[in-house]
């Protein structure tokens, strides 16, 4: 059975994460049959609009803790091949159909999506701030949601379908039977649209995304390294066993009252 699984309707590609048994996890081999599909869109002279979905009760839990453990490092590792969306390279419109939980990288592979239709039972979380030093400040901004939603966004709090619905973050929200229809018949109005008109669209629409400023992502980047390594591991770890985590909080515990600022980063830099 293959992790990833494709489908053509006419123009149309449905790419479907086909790891149910551990929510699609992100683990090595998803990421590369992902990373091939995406890489067979992106060549196609045919193939114009993709629809990108899960199979099972999520569409995608993120992060794969058992093989982050395993390789004793957070994160994805290292990748085979290159994957034009997730690189931002791929040209072509992506209609996200997402089918249940969408949790932490889960959360990231939808918002590089142009297009969103959630089923109404769909859950999104995004999870940086139970992974990592710093929760995800970025993803709320890119949104465009207000400010206090991006708050709790960054925080980890879980939301809704119908919240995200709410607050412009969802295109359409529809019944499970409904989830492939309603996103091939997005593609297939796209596809009515001149060429020229859909390709040029797509391209100024993604250059018009909200993106943080260079020297608050300088702050973010001190930020992820404000603390206790120990404790990214020991988030996975916990998560792995189902029990609650031991953090440290920080090596030396001054330091909770040490934030770096903008000020001290700029002063660096123009020093180093």
């Amino acid at each position: 059975m293959a992790m990833v699984e494709t489908e053509k309707h006419g123009q149309v590609m449905v790419i479907r994460m086909n790891r149910p048994e551990r929510l699609n996890a992100l683990g090595a081999e998803l990421r590369q049959g992902m990373a091939e599909a995406w890489c067979e869109f992106r060549d196609s002279d045919q193939l114009e609009v993709a629809v990108f979905t899960g199979t099972g009760r999520a569409f995608c839990a993120g992060e794969d803790m058992k093989e982050s453990l395993k390789r004793g490092t957070p994160g994805s590792g290292a990748q085979k091949i290159e994957d034009p969306f997730m690189n931002g390279t791929l040209q072509k419109p992506v209609i996200g159909a997402i089918n249940g939980y969408a949790m932490g990288g889960g959360f990231m592979l939808v918002e590089r999506t142009d297009l969103r239709v959630a089923i109404k039972g769909a859950i999104f979380e995004m999870s940086e701030a139970k992974r990592w030093l710093l929760g995800g400040y970025n993803h709320g901004f890119v949104a465009n949601v207000p400010h206090p939603i991006a708050t709790e966004m960054a925080m980890g709090f879980r939301f809704t379908a119908n919240r995200l619905y709410e607050v412009g973050f969802i295109n359409r929200l529809v019944e499970p039977d409904d989830l492939l229809p309603t996103s091939i018949e997005m593609a297939e109005h796209m596809l009515t649209l001149p060429p020229a008109a859909r390709v040029n669209t797509t391209y100024m629409m993604r250059q018009m995304i909200p993106r943080v400023a260079p020297e608050l992502q300088r702050l973010a980047a001190a930020l992820h390294d404000h603390g206790a390594k120990s404790d990214l591991m020991e988030s996975r770890a916990a998560f792995a066993e189902k029990r609650k985590p031991n953090f440290k909080g920080w090596d030396d515990p001054a330091d909770r009252y040490r934030l770096p600022t903008l000020d001290a980063l700029e002063q660096a830099a123009k020093e180093s």
